[in-house]
């Protein structure tokens, strides 16, 4: 899989992305009426974008190679490495923010999380259908 077929397959990551920070810029006042904090949710949705880039390149590498050694250190490294990620995330801001943390930024950014795993995963079965290596 080139460059090409890598950006095919991360295309529906891309655009979560960019909804979600469309309609998080343009939902403000909605959003802010039931008292979340839009910035933590645009900066969790940023991390979150870019953890699962990170963890959806390995997976990529982990389906392009036929080593199951090498496969599942691709599928582990990236599952690793994305939740601390967002470990290290939620803690800075967790530490930051002190008793003025904004729970309902937090399970935004939980629903985030679950919503790019799951078009993640979804993406991933696709392509290993479609790999002889799988």
């Amino acid at each position: 899989m080139g460059n090409k077929g890598f950006f095919r397959a991360f295309l529906p990551i891309l655009l979560i992305f960019l909804i979600a920070t469309f309609l998080l810029i343009l939902g403000r006042d909605v959003i802010s009426v039931w008292q979340v904090d839009t910035d933590i949710l645009i900066g969790s949705n940023l991390i979150l974008f870019i953890a699962t880039a990170v963890s959806f390149y390995f997976y990529i590498q982990a389906l392009l190679n036929n080593k199951v050694h090498a496969f599942l250190r691709y599928i582990y490294g990236g599952m690793f490495l994305k939740m601390m990620i967002c470990l290290f995330s939620a803690f800075i801001y967790i530490l930051s923010a002190g008793k003025a943390v904004n729970k309902g930024a937090i399970i935004g950014s939980m629903i985030l999380y679950f919503l790019y795993t799951f078009v993640e995963i979804a993406v991933l079965m696709k392509l290993s259908k479609q790999n002889k290596n799988a």
